[in-house]
């Protein structure tokens, strides 16, 4: 498949709600929350005032000029928070553009851009059961803590 990967615009920043939407993780036969859940006040520190920060930065996938994907960092105090020196990783991608290497290579160069910056590491967390737990070790995170339901993974640069 062919895609490619640029950085978030200015005023796209609303692409991240429908991202942050499609990153929460259903398990097989479970609904889906409604879409109204990113309003949260725990799940609108990954998006909210996205690119007013130093350390916010957003990448997106395009296939056939339609945004397909997207991974953003941001020091934020979430699921994963380390420390105010760590960004935390989201990243989504629509269903049907799954297993072709785009979510993996939209890690990579993320990662890069880190630490270039100078960052050191970079944190996330991910459900136990979510199939992306073998993507993201294979972009170098390794498991640091857990909870009954999600591993906090870091990744040192």
């Amino acid at each position: 498949m062919n895609y490619y990967i640029r950085t978030l615009l200015e005023g796209e920043d609303g692409l991240l709600q429908e991202f942050l939407y499609n990153a929460i993780f259903v398990p097989e036969g479970i609904p889906a929350p409604p879409k109204s859940i990113i309003n949260q006040p725990k799940l609108q520190v990954y998006i909210a005032d996205f690119g007013k920060k130093k350390d916010d930065i957003g990448l997106v996938a395009e296939v056939d000029k339609r945004v397909v994907g997207a991974v953003w960092v941001r020091i934020m105090n979430d699921y994963g928070h380390i420390d105010n020196n760590t960004p935390s990783f989201a990243i989504s991608l629509y269903k049907d553009y799954r297993g072709f290497g785009i979510g993996t290579n939209l890690m990579k160069k993320m990662l890069h851009i880190l630490k270039d910056r100078g960052y050191k590491q970079a944190s996330l967390t991910v459900q136990k059961t979510n199939y992306a737990v073998r993507m993201y070790q294979k972009t170098g995170f390794e498991i640091v803590g857990e909870n009954e339901e999600e591993y906090i993974m870091l990744c040192r640069l």
